[in-house]
């Protein structure tokens, strides 16, 4: 079996994926991220409920993924489908497996038809030292905040554990779909809010790094993120969910947590 997110492996998705992430830690600057979440927390672009949104992204093949060739809401679905199996009394995280990467309709031409590079991939802070851990670190070199002495040291702008919630991320789909549920006024748990947020913040929840930014709710919500990460994961593969058998529970699950019509 192939390893998950083996980004050195010859492939012939490898080199897409290295193109990617050279335009993403280029152009991901402290700047570029204030004005993209400005712009963006507008949700101005369209009205429509979770599962409308679900329809959509099924046009988006996500180019920074060396392992996912399929499309969106069939992995949705088997990461929603395998957490729902393990922890059947959590219905707030079998519904945030479904939705934690609608954010990739950015993508699309009706949501702004973002590139890739501004939506997907690996996600990291904007606005101090970009950590060694990050996937194809030596492509930051060319990023202006490289350089630049306010954002490349270890705490840059910010200050001891002063939460997360208080540090720019690179921007992309998971903050664009925090954006959307905060804003909108979901009733998911915080756990669910911060798995939504920082599920491609690999270099924290794999790596280990920039804990020193974390506060004590960071903490317990990380415990959260570790979990649902090994079925966002592991769950790429060919099994075929049924939608229409699914789609009733699910349906219940954001009549719950989410008004019926959403702004994006």
């Amino acid at each position: 079996m192939n390893e998950i997110r083996d980004y050195d492996a010859a492939s012939k998705r490898q080199e897409r994926v290295e193109n990617f992430y050279r335009k993403n830690h280029i152009y991901q600057t402290y700047d570029f991220v204030k004005k993209m979440r400005q712009e963006n927390g507008k949700l101005n672009k369209a009205e429509m409920s979770i599962w409308e949104c679900c329809e959509p992204l099924n046009q988006v093949v996500d180019v920074s993924d060396p392992d996912l060739d399929e499309p969106q809401i069939e992995h949705l679905l088997q990461t929603a489908e395998a957490i729902r199996k393990d922890y059947p009394n959590e219905d707030w995280l079998h519904l945030t497996g479904l939705i934690h990467d609608l954010g990739k309709v950015l993508t699309l031409p009706q949501f702004g038809g973002l590139p890739q590079w501004a939506v997907v991939g690996d996600t990291f802070p904007v606005g101090c030292a970009f950590d060694k851990s990050i996937v194809h670190h030596k492509y930051f070199k060319e990023n202006p905040d490289y350089n630049h002495p306010a954002y490349n040291t270890r705490y840059g702008v910010y200050s001891d554990k002063c939460g997360l919630d208080n540090v720019m991320i690179s921007f992309g789909h998971d903050d664009y779909m925090y954006l959307v549920a905060k804003e909108n006024k979901t009733t998911l748990p915080s756990a669910g809010l911060f798995i939504i947020r920082y599920h491609s913040f690999y270099a924290l929840h794999r790596a280990g790094a920039y804990k020193h930014l974390m506060n004590d709710l960071d903490a317990e919500n990380l415990k959260w993120l570790k979990i649902f990460n090994k079925y966002d994961l592991y769950s790429k593969s060919k099994v075929r969910i049924d939608v229409d058998k699914v789609k009733p529970y699910y349906l219940s699950l954001i009549e719950k947590y989410f008004p019926a019509k959403l702004k994006w």
